[in-house]
């Protein structure tokens, strides 16, 4: 087992400004304020069309009011693999990030969460147990399992959420003409090559780009470095007059690769209340600790880091700040020896007495066996 700090491997999770993802919901917001001001009706209705497709309310979650009401809201955004490299089910959300919008502060404040977070799945209609790493909720309950999980980590409400999957990036290049980005070294990837300098990339050479890690020296910083170059550039020829003649196409490429439970006249005052917002973003991320969870590789996160997080983002919401009690911090105070020894890797999940823990495939949870006792509420 590495007994390097545990610090080095997440290291690459540094703190990001302008996420590609969250670019690629101000795309779908900016395309439509700059119809209403182009082609007028015609572009607009277009646009209207595109986004009512992208439109997927989720069943049971209130439909929230705060755009309505001018109040601070709350965006779950979620990059799913899949469209790329043939896959059909339903995938993971390797990229989550949790971003807040105050449009009376004039702030938005993004929190990426590391794939790897350990974290308890949430059901709507059980208490059945099962911890995972947070990308799998997308994969076993959808966009709704997400949310509902990403609340819980962090006791944050969520409002909206937009998922894009892989296979989106590679169409709306396509869409746009193609984009130019600086790579900054030579690199070839998926049968694409790439040598250092200025290129012009079509939509597969642009999704290659966008996915390389292991031969990157920054690694995923990296990657997100370049998927910010993909990003700006789709930006860049979006908006651009050459582009207007293809932007049926752009959006019928968007409503064909985005989900949101936002509708077209919430996204329409999201443009016109809160872009203001948009001028001060801050980026910020869940810092993890590498643990070994019954031979798997997670982050776990301690309960200071949660507590620290969870008080950021209520705060950016107007909402007072509260004290954690969550399944991540019952696990941790079961695990102190983790947290104050560097050299312990081992992160043992304990299962609650009496839980259900059928049919969870991949269930990480262990028995309490060999703590003494089979209370699940001793030692908290």
């Amino acid at each position: 087992m590495p007994n390097n700090s545990r610090r080095e491997e997440f290291s690459t999770h540094r703190k990001r400004k302008n996420h590609p993802f969250f670019k690629v919901f101000l795309l779908i917001v900016l395309t439509i304020g700059f119809a209403g001001g182009t082609y007028a009706f015609r572009l607009y209705s277009q646009a209207k069309t595109a986004v009512n497709a992208t439109y997927h309310p989720v069943d049971d979650k209130k439909v929230s009011t705060n755009i309505k009401n001018g109040k601070p809201l709350s965006i779950l955004l979620l990059g799913v693999d899949t469209g790329a490299e043939g896959r059909i089910d339903k995938g993971n959300s390797d990229t989550m990030i949790l971003t807040t919008i105050n449009s009376q502060k004039k702030k938005v404040n993004m929190v990426s969460i590391p794939r790897d977070t350990m974290a308890q799945m949430q059901y709507s209609n059980s208490d059945k147990f099962n911890v995972q790493k947070v990308n799998a909720a997308y994969n076993i309950g959808g966009s709704s399992m997400a949310i509902s999980t990403v609340e819980k980590l962090v006791n944050t409400p969520i409002d909206y959420y937009v998922t894009i999957n892989m296979g989106a990036l590679s169409k709306i290049v396509d869409a746009v003409g193609g984009v130019d980005v600086d790579v900054p070294f030579d690199f070839d990837y998926d049968w694409q090559n790439f040598r250092k300098g200025h290129m012009h990339l079509n939509g597969k050479q642009a999704l290659a780009y966008s996915r390389m890690r292991y031969d990157d020296p920054e690694n995923d910083y990296g990657r997100q470095k370049r998927q910010q170059q993909v990003i700006k550039g789709i930006v860049n020829s979006a908006m651009s007059l050459k582009t207007l003649g293809n932007f049926e196409k752009i959006m019928n490429t968007l409503s064909d690769s985005i989900a949101t439970n936002m509708t077209f006249d919430e996204m329409m005052s999201v443009y016109q209340n809160y872009g203001d917002a948009a001028k001060s973003m801050k980026s910020d991320h869940i810092q993890g600790e590498n643990a070994w969870i019954n031979g798997a590789s997670y982050q776990v996160a301690s309960t200071k880091e949660l507590q620290r997080v969870s008080n950021k983002l209520r705060q950016s919401l107007d909402l007072s700040q509260e004290t954690l009690d969550n399944e991540e911090t019952k696990q941790n105070a079961r695990n102190k020896t983790f947290f104050s020894n560097p050299n312990v890797q081992e992160y043992t999940v304990y299962t609650p007495a009496n839980a259900d823990v059928s049919d969870n495939a991949g269930n990480v949870a262990t028995d309490d066996t060999g703590t003494g006792t089979n209370d699940y509420n001793s030692g908290y």
